[in-house]
């Protein structure tokens, strides 16, 4: 085993911190976190390219998902840490991949931050139309750094009611939508079938960019493996989340997504102009539907500012208490990491100058920045999973309380599937430079933690 400071289960990495989460928070952060603003924002592109396949889309990259959250469930019950894979990678690879995985998800998250802020002040712009985009940036900003600078019990209540908010629109949605498949909505005739009758109008092609579309949709389940190693029972709590994952993605990715598009045609402008959600509910004749949507989009904005900004903070303080990062970013005080937090916020801020300097393409810019980061951390995933899984078969066997379906076979089925969303992104233009920059920090990550690797171990 290499030599490393990784944490005790005992400790869930750094005494200091609190375990200010109750049940509910946790519980609430699972379910609302799957309802992430990809899912609202970005679906749109993906249904206009993949028509009604959209569906086949979300339903093979949530199979992936819900492979990797086993995997990371299983490792985050047996070794709880609010490092959570970074933890993992340094103990089943090395200190190199923990510095490479936990790195490059702190640059992700920092720069989601400063995205979510940008798009729900678009949305802010929208209804006031007088106001700079970049002031309604820095109130978001100023209000969840100021969350989380505070007890972390306030940043689980923010997004219990965020993640309560979300799960109720998006049920009703899936409700109303139902009922209005089956003729039985008043005021609504059935389309049965009929904007189903093809079922992959741009052929393969566009299913592929539906695939892609879909699976970074997915992206921030992460965090509740994160915000367990904070609540009252670590073990449970993060049982409890990945063992349920797989009906709420089930219900509200792959279920949404089918209902619109039974109910609106997949080539309709309106999916891209309003955004499919409002385009349905536009189609069931209901009153204030676009604006009712936008708050929701909005809520969905702010709750992933509110998490990332949590998130990133706890990678950063995990990775500093085991020394891959400078010493005085890990300081706490009243059980929260606060240098943590604002160095995470840092980015964000920025984003208020940028949205101010460049309002036009700092949008694309930084999404092209972060690329496929998820992708890249699922895969250190996979490759800790498959380590650990033996050595705690061997050692500890009694603190596997989740266990990977089909071990070790699924595990190399997930890796593969990355493996082949990796060469799908190198086939189109639009993903190939996410993809190109991605591996060039994470290749530059990784030779600077293998260099404080073998410096550490010399001394």
């Amino acid at each position: 085993m290499p030599l490393t400071k990784v944490e005790t289960p005992a400790e869930t990495d750094g005494v200091a911190l609190t375990h200010g989460l109750k049940q509910r928070h946790l519980s609430m952060i699972a379910l609302g976190g799957v309802i992430g603003a990809g899912l609202f924002v970005g679906s749109g592109a993906g249904i206009a390219a993949a028509g009604p396949s959209i569906v086949i889309a979300y339903a093979l990259s949530g199979l992936l998902v819900m492979l990797v959250m086993r995997m990371l469930g299983e490792m985050s019950a047996a070794y709880p840490s609010s490092g959570s894979f970074s933890s993992h990678a340094e103990r089943a690879i090395g200190p190199w991949a923990g510095f490479t995985a936990g790195w490059a998800f702190w640059v992700l998250l920092c720069t989601a931050v400063g995205l979510e802020g940008i798009g729900a002040a678009q949305i802010v712009h929208g209804w006031l139309p007088g106001t700079p985009e970049w002031a309604w940036v820095a109130l978001f900003m100023v209000v969840f750094c100021g969350t989380n600078l505070a007890a972390v019990k306030n940043f689980g209540e923010f997004e219990f009611w965020f993640a309560a908010l979300k799960v109720g629109a998006i049920t009703l949605f899936l409700v109303l939508g139902a009922l209005a498949l089956a003729g039985v909505l008043p005021g609504t005739d059935s389309p049965g079938g009929s904007n189903l009758s093809e079922l992959m109008p741009n052929g393969g092609e566009g299913l592929v960019i539906g695939l892609l579309a879909s699976v970074f949709a997915y992206g921030g389940l992460e965090t509740v493996t994160i915000a367990a190693a904070e609540s009252q029972d670590p073990v449970r709590g993060v049982a409890r989340a990945v063992r349920t994952a797989m009906w709420r993605i089930a219900v509200f990715y792959v279920g949404s997504m089918a209902v619109i598009v039974a109910l609106v045609p997949w080539d309709s402008p309106e999916v891209v102009e309003n955004g499919p959600y409002v385009a349905a509910l536009d189609r069931l004749g209901i009153p204030g539907a676009g604006q009712l949507m936008n708050v929701v989009v909005l809520v969905a904005l702010l709750s992933a500012m509110n998490a990332n900004i949590y998130g990133a903070s706890r990678i950063g303080y995990s990775l500093v208490e085991r020394g891959q990062g400078p010493t005085w970013l890990g300081r706490v005080s009243g059980g929260v990491p606060r240098v943590a937090v604002l160095a995470s916020s840092v980015f964000g801020f920025l984003c208020v100058l940028l949205s101010y300097w460049r309002p036009d393409d700092v949008f694309a810019w930084l999404l092209n920045m972060i690329g496929a980061v998820i992708l890249v951390v699922w895969i250190f995933i996979a490759v800790s999973q498959l380590r650990l899984r033996r050595r705690l078969e061997r050692e500890t066997p009694e603190r596997l309380a989740v266990r990977m379906w089909a071990f070790p076979w699924l595990t190399w089925v997930a890796l593969a599937g990355m493996a082949t969303v990796f060469v799908l992104m190198a086939r189109e233009p639009d993903t190939r430079v996410q993809l190109y920059s991605t591996g060039a920090m994470t290749l530059a990550l990784a030779a600077v933690g293998y260099a404080w690797q073998r410096a550490r171990e010399r001394r």
